[in-house]
């Protein structure tokens, strides 16, 4: 898999992309992540890359020409599977979409500031609409990233256990149970009983049990979906 991020502020995704399961799977070579500067593809002399919105709004608008040429360079050399465009006026992302997305090869992922991105460029090149959360950051850079590394470490040879993924909070729609870990005793602090029995089928219920509880209990929503 390819992903380009398309960003005004390339350092704030250095750490993210650099570390952790990112590192991992780019040095395995499962993934390519590219992060271009849109100032880069300027034609103003200043490298501007915003302008006052037309009607006396209040904030900076993203100009249409840098990100376009940005765009259109990325595009001669490759087709897309998406070009998703960081935004809190969109759907939220969930697991059930870094499922779908994990199987594409290449991602375009454009991150927008200010009051956001002219209308026109979502309306000609994005294909798809991203929010990560009902609330606003400075800028899609640390959307991107949340957006980049939940798809990344589901792509098969990622995880160096797989299994790992399939057990994730919101994988089948519910929360995970709790974990345990030595020792079984902890100042008094006793792990479940039936997380040593051995029976693979009981432990196997009671997760199944604290899920749809804790899920219940935190998460109503997501039952209400189904």
């Amino acid at each position: 898999m390819r992903i380009d991020v398309l960003t005004i502020l390339p350092e704030l995704l250095e750490g993210p992309f650099s570390h952790s399961i990112l590192k991992i799977a780019r040095e395995k070579g499962l993934v390519e992540i590219h992060v271009h500067n849109i100032r880069d593809y300027s034609t103003d002399k200043h490298r501007s890359v915003d302008d006052y919105a037309f009607g006396g709004a209040a904030g900076m608008v993203m100009l249409i020409q840098p990100i376009e040429s940005l765009i259109l360079h990325l595009k001669a050399q490759r087709t897309y599977d998406q070009i998703i465009y960081m935004t809190p006026d969109a759907k939220v992302w969930n697991q059930k979409m870094a499922n779908h997305y994990s199987m594409y090869n290449n991602l375009m992922i454009l991150c927008g500031h200010y009051k956001g991105v002219d209308q026109r460029i979502r309306d000609h090149y994005i294909t798809a609409e991203v929010s990560v959360g009902d609330y606003v950051l400075t800028g899609g850079e640390l959307a991107a990233a949340i957006v980049t590394d939940s798809i990344v470490r589901l792509i098969p040879g990622v995880l160096s256990d797989e299994s790992s993924a399939l057990t994730d909070s919101h994988q089948d729609g519910l929360l995970s149970p709790p974990v345990y870990t030595r020792p079984a005793d902890y100042n008094g602090w006793k792990v479940p009983g039936i997380l040593l029995s051995g029976n693979e089928k009981l432990i196997n219920e009671w997760r199944e049990n604290q899920s749809m509880e804790i899920t219940r209990r935190v998460r109503p929503d997501l039952l209400d979906e189904d």
